[in-house]
């Protein structure tokens, strides 16, 4: 199975938001991202559409800057992993990933699931 694992361990090659080309699917996208509350409000395509993590967007978790000062590519690579930080963003996964039972349909969740909420396996590979 092919795989684009994140610095926070999400795989991109299952991310719908990854995944979406059309203006339908960021539209579907930024609706379900809404409403699993990873945003605030439905926002507009360009800015749900995504190309996999970079440096110039904003990491959530703080890892973008982390992983430049610490002078790795991934977090697993740091001498302090597992950190702090790490562990934050796994509590913060969890959470995440009860919502997305509460409000998603089967067939979304387990789309979710698949790219987001096998972090820490996909951490330690």
């Amino acid at each position: 199975m092919e795989e684009k694992i994140t610095l926070c361990g999400d795989n991109c090659i299952e991310c719908p938001r990854y995944n979406a080309h059309s203006e339908e699917e960021l539209q579907n996208v930024a609706e379900l991202w809404y409403r699993v509350g990873w945003r605030d409000r439905i926002v507009s395509n360009e800015e749900i559409r995504c190309e996999g993590c970079s440096s110039h967007k904003a990491c959530t978790y703080h890892l973008v800057d982390c992983i430049e000062e610490h002078n790795v590519e991934k977090c697993n690579q740091c001498g302090e992993f597992p950190c702090e930080k790490i562990s934050s963003m796994l509590e913060r996964s969890k959470d995440y990933q009860r919502r997305c039972k509460e409000v998603c349909s089967d067939a979304e969740y387990k789309m979710l699931e698949k790219a987001f909420f096998d972090k820490e396996k996909n951490l330690r590979k």
